[in-house]
């Protein structure tokens, strides 16, 4: 495991190094903008999806999946994001509570 770390570690900080040693030409382009904007979006979503329908290394459809529902009405109404996490919270309780 504690290799695994190393590797990750070791990993991260040499993508960081590359980044950080590009010419400035090259984070200036268009396609390379795009795609910086882009990502956390893409990794966020990733990661809701993998939190939200996964349970250990199965596929599951549960209560949360009830609570992502409710929050992404939630902000498709432009509601406040504490109002969002507050939301989600109790609609996958309640969810939980029936069941």
């Amino acid at each position: 495991m504690w290799i695994a770390i190393a590797v990750g570690c070791v990993g991260c900080f040499a993508l960081k190094l590359v980044g950080l040693s590009l010419p400035r030409r090259v984070i200036e382009q268009p396609l390379v903008k795009h795609i910086a904007e882009l990502l956390p979006v893409a990794l966020l979503t990733a990661l809701i999806a993998t939190q939200t329908f996964t349970s250990g290394h199965r596929l599951q459809l549960d209560a949360r999946a009830a609570g992502l529902v409710a929050a992404a009405i939630a902000v498709r109404f432009k509601a406040p994001f504490l109002v969002v996490v507050a939301l989600a919270c109790v609609v996958t309780a309640l969810v939980r509570l029936a069941a």
